[in-house]
């Protein structure tokens, strides 16, 4: 039966990426409408945490409190509330070189929370249902067509038709095969494993990351992962058995230990590809469904969410007819996501079973361990060092603004993200002045002034080359 509604924008994937994207429409003024063709979550091993700028977007509508709840619930740290110390955070792996000291970090208090993303897909799917965002499960896409005015989509349920439709269904993305996106890239040259097991006699593997002549492979109790390379598997979509894992976890460790049980499985490769643009005409791409990487450095949940942060006030404007910030999208998050691909593919090279490859990472290696270094290839996996290109001198300027404590003019303090949790731009300055509707003034005791855009980017400083007016104009 036909969906006699025109939807303002139709989402394709109930993941995280999806279903923030849909709240950021949502907090926007816009009604989202989110297809998703399984009948219940995935729950295959996912992501075990989320990146720092991940964590400020979703900290920017609300979800500190949601998040701390589930950050609780870890198991270090349960041991570290029972006495064992404070959880320290990492800063995350180059290729199973670790970046572990904070105080290198320029922002130590920007931070990943351990947080899975089973969990937050259920933080995001509460919220949603909070704001009324209908979900329609079961439901495939089959086709679509697309006009100057709108989208007509084909559906295992029957048509409907939207303003814009977002591809947020994954590496597979049926969206971006449909709409005929080009999605060059390299091709697997690995065969990986990450699994839920228990052995038989665990002490026989090595704590930790552990590169041997046949591959990679960490284990940490309960949990699994290797890494041969010896090509992409010969069939991704075949049932994973507790055989194959048990066997290429033998070849790698070099042991004879074996698994008891076996309670979740996933095949992964270092598939590499990118979408050349993110929009087609009213069709646009986000998350896995624009770019595709090896899992090394735990870097795609948050390339996702921020995709989704900048998308969505720029999709808002265009349902409401200003949709000359669209193109601004690609320019933005491609360069972005190509720099997330490249230092993926560089982290397979230095993982490789080889003695060049072996004297390449004593080098990497030492210079990890350099300030420098370190604070540079922390802040590449965090996110922390994205900058976008605004036209502007000020090297704040296209940053994404961390969250600060502000000294009212009126009396009293009020976090910045806090301040953002409605959605809208945020004028921070002790300076009156006159402002668009859907940017809201933080009258602040005392300067420096800024201008933040919804997605938490700098968009104009008192420092700035462009004046505040033009700023405004472009953006609000």
């Amino acid at each position: 039966m036909s969906d006699p509604v025109l939807h303002d924008v139709v989402i394709v994937g109930a993941g995280p990426v999806g279903l923030f994207l849909a709240i950021e429409l949502e907090t926007a003024g816009v009604k989202p409408l989110v297809l998703e063709r399984l009948l219940e979550p995935d729950r295959g091993i996912k992501a075990a945490a989320i990146g720092a700028v991940g964590v400020e977007a979703l900290e920017r509508r609300g979800f500190a409190r949601a998040l701390d709840e589930e950050q609780v619930t870890m198991p270090m740290t349960k041991a570290a509330r029972a006495g064992s110390g404070p959880v320290k955070k990492p800063g995350g792996h180059f290729s199973a070189l670790f970046v572990i000291d904070q105080d290198l970090q320029r922002d130590p208090e920007r931070h990943s929370r351990m947080v899975p993303q089973e969990a937050l897909e259920r933080i995001l799917t509460a919220r949603a249902s909070e704001l009324g965002i209908e979900i329609r499960r079961g439901v495939a896409v089959e086709g679509f067509e697309q006009d100057d005015d709108g989208v007509t989509v084909q559906t295992s349920a029957g048509p409907l038709s939207a303003k814009y439709l977002v591809g947020c269904d994954g590496g597979r993305s049926r969206v971006r095969k449909l709409a005929g996106f080009e999605f060059p890239g390299t091709d697997p040259t690995i065969t990986g494993y990450q699994a839920l097991v228990e052995f038989d006699a665990p002490e026989k593997l090595v704590k930790g990351w552990q590169r041997t002549p046949r591959g990679l492979i960490t284990s940490i109790p309960g949990r699994v992962f290797t890494a041969e390379f010896d090509g992409p598997p010969p069939d991704r979509d075949a049932p994973i058995t507790q055989a194959e894992v048990e066997a290429s976890i033998q070849r790698v460790s070099g042991t004879d230990v074996k698994i008891l049980s076996m309670s979740k499985a996933t095949r992964w490769t270092d598939n590499a590809r990118q979408a050349t643009t993110y929009l087609m005409g009213r069709v646009l791409l986000a998350g896995d469904a624009a770019h595709v990487h090896s899992p090394f450095g735990g870097q795609g949940l948050n390339l996702g969410l921020i995709d989704a942060a900048n998308l969505g006030w720029k999709l808002a404007a265009a349902v409401k007819g200003r949709d000359h910030l669209l193109g601004s999208y690609t320019a933005e998050r491609h360069s972005v996501g190509a720099r997330v691909l490249e230092n993926t593919r560089a982290q397979v090279a230095l993982v490789r079973p080889d003695p060049l490859t072996s004297a390449l990472r004593t080098i990497v290696s030492d210079l990890i361990k350099l300030p420098e270094g370190n604070r540079h290839i922390g802040e590449m996996l965090s996110g922390v060092g994205v900058l976008y290109d605004l036209g502007d001198d000020d090297p704040l300027v296209g940053t994404l603004a961390k969250d600060r404590l502000l000294t009212l003019a009126g009396g009293g303090e009020e976090r910045l993200y806090a301040l953002m949790e409605k959605g809208g731009g945020l004028f921070v300055s002790p300076s009156e002045r006159s402002l668009p509707q859907n940017v809201h003034h933080a009258h602040t005791k005392e300067g420096p002034s800024m201008l933040v855009r919804p997605d938490g980017c700098v968009a104009w400083t008192d420092a700035s080359s462009t004046s505040l007016d033009e700023a405004l104009a472009r953006w609000f």
